[in-house]
């Protein structure tokens, strides 16, 4: 019998290498652990459907933990486990920072059609916007898309989630990142997919994955003491703090790597896998 409650995974660099592409051996360990009935629950910075679409390319529904910790959504089902936005007060005080220096974020909220609310000049990459696709709704946007007549209307009446400005130089990122400082929890770094640019993201205050953890756990009676992680990046922190078993790819953050209690292979090389002798340790 396994010592092990619950694994937790996150996605980018710890599940996958890309999201277009997983391991047979990673998929024959995800559907051993459901022969071991052991629970499986992702715990992803990403919005629900850039979790949800990619998985089900494999076949997979899992429930899981989005926005480092703002929602938990049961990709079988749509049921919600978790929501944890900001209060309306922060939420504006947020969105009236990015406004005091001429900024338009893109705004996460949880809606029954969109995944986002955005002005229809948002301060973020053209590419992340033509990635958001239909899941944004767009302020004055074409008939066949909700218009969002004024952002900070819809968000007194929406839950949101947090705030992003993807791919941007780093002057107005850098600009953002100082009026945004007392207000929230926010976070600027270069990056991934957009070299050379910046990226910056806004969540409430004293968030983590490990909340959506505890609220999984205290549905589903799982102990929390007992959670093997698998994850990598300077946002899993408080997840790797708290898990019982920290499995942490080789090339992992910095941060990341010196919370490991094991040490696996990178995500390209199909290193989730061993996990699978972690669960009785």
């Amino acid at each position: 019998m396994t010592d092990v409650s619950l694994v937790v995974t996150d996605l980018d660099g710890s599940l996958w290498h890309t999201d277009d592409h997983l391991p047979g051996a990673v998929i024959d360990a995800i559907h051993d652990l459901e022969r071991r009935n052991v629970p499986l629950l992702v715990a992803t910075g990403r919005r629900l459907t850039s979790t949800r679409d990619p998985l089900a390319r494999f076949g997979l529904a899992p429930p899981a933990i989005m926005l480092n910790g703002a929602i938990g959504v049961d990709l079988a089902t749509g049921e919600r486990f978790h929501l944890a936005p900001y209060p309306v007060a922060d939420a504006l005080a947020a969105y009236d920072a990015f406004v005091s220096v001429g900024l338009s974020p893109v705004v996460y909220v949880d809606d029954p059609r969109y995944d986002v609310f955005i002005s229809e000049a948002p301060d973020t990459n053209a590419e992340h916007v033509q990635a958001l696709g239909d899941t944004a709704g767009v302020r004055w946007g074409p008939e066949s898309r909700r218009a969002v007549d004024d952002l900070r209307v819809a968000m007194a009446t929406t839950p949101v989630l947090g705030f992003s400005m993807i791919g941007v130089p780093f002057p107005p990122a850098e600009a953002a990142f100082e009026a945004l400082q007392g207000v929230v929890e926010v976070h600027l770094d270069r990056s991934i997919d957009f070299p050379g640019l910046a990226s910056l993201t806004a969540a409430p205050r004293d968030q983590s994955k490990w909340d959506g953890v505890l609220a999984f756990c205290a549905l589903h009676d799982l102990d929390a003491t007992r959670v093997l992680a698998v994850a990598d990046g300077p946002n899993d922190i408080e997840l790797l703090t708290n898990a019982a078993v920290r499995a942490v790819p080789a090339i992992a953050h910095p941060a990341a790597l010196e919370l490991a209690t094991h040490v696996i292979p990178a995500a390209q090389d199909g290193g989730w896998a061993e996990i699978l002798p972690l669960l009785d340790a």
